[in-house]
């Protein structure tokens, strides 16, 4: 009876385990054995998407970034590329994993060309917040007038949660490449601030802080502020899901 009891109880535990959620931030601690130390790499989970940035520690400049939809269900893991700046010609293909949890970390695994890769994550937050989901940006104010556009392979993504975010401008047909960013924000109170940790197209603009108003509004979000240029911008986003219908 005794046994019995035991066992239950352990199925109940590796159950509450197996059943821990992706959804936040996270943070690669190691890779094939060795401890990641000089490259920063972030990876962000939301919404059944993900997208992750990588940066060299010592002088911020910018390494890698990918991302796409992922799958996670009974220890079987897949992403798809959306964009993949190391190797374009992965976009559109999709990649199996083994995902286990040891002591609350993510390890990801698999075979490839004959060698094991082994990642271990640390989960950096699932904090949420009024804007906690991943975007598409479906509309942009100018000279007083709203102009919407509906996102096609050519698209632009924000994704925020666990206090981490990340856009990206891609094309997934063409595989081309536009630019990234990302870092730590906070939203509350209508108030929206970025702190920039990676930059693609400028290592310099690393440390920056911009400030913006917002509004959750029909269930879209009315990004409002001046850019990182200092022009005044009036942004549209749209839940992703909603907003890119796909092919």
């Amino acid at each position: 009876m005794k046994a019995t009891l035991l066992f239950f109880v352990a199925l109940f535990f590796f159950s509450l385990v197996d059943a821990q959620s992706l959804d936040g931030a996270w943070k690669l601690t190691h890779q094939d054995g060795q401890e990641v130390k000089d490259i920063e790499y972030i990876k962000i989970y939301q919404d059944d998407y993900f997208a992750f940035g990588a940066k060299q520690v010592a002088d911020n400049h910018f390494i890698s970034a990918g991302g796409g939809p992922f799958s996670y269900d009974d220890g079987k893991y897949m992403e798809t590329l959306d964009f993949f700046t190391l190797d374009p010609f992965q976009v559109g293909t999709s990649n199996k994993y083994n995902l286990d949890w040891v002591n609350d970390k993510m390890v990801i695994s698999s075979e490839i060309n004959g060698k094991m890769l082994v990642e271990i994550w640390e989960k950096v937050s699932d904090e949420k917040d009024d804007l906690t989901r991943n975007w598409v940006i479906t509309g942009r104010k100018r000279d007083g007038e709203i102009s919407r556009s509906t996102p096609g392979a050519r698209r632009t993504v924000k994704i925020l949660s666990g206090g981490r975010f990340q856009w990206i401008a891609f094309n997934s047909e063409t595989k081309e490449f536009s630019g990234t960013g990302g870092g730590t924000y906070t939203a509350k109170d209508g108030k929206y601030i970025e702190n920039i940790t990676f930059f693609s197209r400028d290592d310099s603009r690393v440390g920056a802080s911009l400030d913006f108003k917002y509004e959750v509004i029909d269930g879209e979000w009315h990004h409002t502020g001046l850019s990182s240029k200092g022009d005044p911008i009036y942004e549209i986003w749209t839940p992703y899901a909603i907003g890119y219908k796909g092919k």
